[in-house]
């Protein structure tokens, strides 16, 4: 082969890496849309716009304090503490990898999907806590979460050179546990500090259904979410001239991915269905639960058991969402069931059904320890720093909107403009003594 071939053979292969997560990328915006389409269906008319603003902003504001902080911890700290290593001091914002430099013109593409793996931690959190949280507050957590908590847990046990993988074995080849669990735990954080929402609670502790104002726009959300993931698997694989590769650089394949996924989504939405007795939300939702719940060993797994363990997740998330009702914690849209519960879930089931099986030479095998070790790591990451800083706002006052503002709407104080202007869809909310609330009035 001559030298002139080898030249455009590997400029082809650059180009197709490339591309290949510029793809990524714009699959994964489909996320994006997918969140904001969720949880504006899923709030009342009268917060429509507030939950649209705070979707926009909650991604602006994660992928510029990633690209300041977030890129440099995933390459400073897989050995557990921060180290100035050659990765790290090019992740840092002033290095010329991170520049239209021609060097190393692959550096921004993967910056980018990390970058949408990190709003996604945002969006998850967001659904969590609407309605009744102040934007500030909430923007200073996202970026806790997107820009540093998830991406040092990412560092530890989503790296090739994390300790989670050379110490314990840690397989997590989907991020069910860095992505998923730690957002899912921190939203459960915040929710225990915020507070429910006005009504959905009786004074006797039985929990009230707050109905979505717009519950087909949240099923489509959901599916633009769904399209959106086949993005997000496509981050989680190193592809180059030699093909694909897991995260850890062990061999996989796209077929593997496909198989599994789609057989995940669809048992999630069986299981979802059969344990929610036809409930529209959570059985739409138990899609997302099935694939998020065979994550962890989407490169490995059968098809089969992918979709017995889809199946097990979606049945799983409506009894968790009632479990958290029991303790009056307002999760919306059921981001801890399906994010926390289930990417908890997913990395024990690795450990499971992948317990002996080799990881990278060098690396211990995967174990059923292992994962759970990894999986307690997880839950602290996400829930402890999230809890802690969510207090603290509570305390000064920037945590949760006052009650009239609440009652009223936040599109009526912090957005200027009306959702509706020909007519405002009703909102009826049950709420004590057998009232409702339409709107702002209230109904015998």
């Amino acid at each position: 082969m001559t030298p002139e071939v080898e030249d455009a053979l590997a400029t082809m292969a650059s180009v197709n890496n490339e591309f290949f997560y510029w793809m990524s990328i714009a699959l994964m915006m489909l996320i994006h849309a997918g969140f904001l389409a969720y949880e504006v269906g899923a709030s009342r008319s009268k917060n429509v716009l507030a939950t649209a603003m705070k979707n926009l902003l909650a991604f602006a504001t994660i992928v510029a304090s990633f690209f300041f902080v977030g890129w440099f911890l995933y390459n400073a700290m897989p050995s557990g503490f921060i180290e100035f290593n050659d990765a790290a001091k090019a992740a840092l914002p002033w290095s010329d990898n991170m520049g239209p430099n021609t060097a190393d013109s692959g550096s921004g593409i993967f910056w980018g999907a990390f970058a949408l793996f990190a709003a996604t931690t945002g969006s998850i959190m967001s659904g969590a806590v609407l309605e009744r949280i102040r934007t500030s507050g909430f923007l200073v957590l996202t970026v806790l979460v997107g820009s540093v908590t998830w991406i040092i847990g990412a560092a530890w046990g989503w790296h090739g050179a994390g300790w989670m993988l050379t110490k314990l074995g840690f397989h997590d080849v989907g991020a069910a546990g860095c992505v998923h669990m730690i957002a899912g735990f921190a939203a459960l954080g915040i929710l225990i500090n915020l507070g429910p929402r006005i009504g959905r609670f009786r004074a006797d502790g039985t929990a009230v259904t707050i109905r979505p104002h717009n519950l087909p726009l949240t099923m489509l959300g959901l599916f633009l979410i769904f399209t959106g993931f086949f993005g997000f698997l496509m981050g989680c694989v190193i592809y180059g001239a030699d093909g694909y590769a897991t995260i850890y650089a062990s061999p996989t394949t796209l077929s593997a991915f496909a198989f599994n996924t789609l057989m995940a989504l669809a048992g999630g939405i069986i299981g979802a269905y059969l344990t929610s007795r036809g409930e529209p939300f959570w059985t739409i939702s138990g899609g997302l639960a099935g694939v998020i719940g065979c994550a962890s060993g989407l490169d490995l797994y059968h098809p089969a058991l992918t979709f017995i363990l889809g199946l097990g997740a979606g049945a799983l998330i409506p009894y968790i969402g009632k479990l958290l009702e029991k303790f009056k914690i307002d999760d919306v849209v059921g981001a801890f069931s399906v994010h926390g519960g289930i990417g908890l879930y997913s990395v024990l089931m690795a450990g499971v059904f992948l317990s002996g099986y080799p990881n990278t030479d060098g690396n211990p095998s995967i174990t059923l320890w292992g994962q759970a070790v990894g999986a307690l790591v997880f839950a602290a990451l996400g829930f402890f720093p999230t809890y802690f800083l969510s207090l603290l706002l509570k305390k000064v006052g920037l945590l949760r909107i006052p009650k009239e503002v609440e009652e009223q709407g936040l599109d009526l104080s912090e957005v200027p403009a009306t959702p509706y202007p020909e007519g405002i869809p009703v909102t009826v909310m049950p709420v004590n003594g057998g009232k409702a609330l339409v709107g702002t009035m209230e109904v015998k």
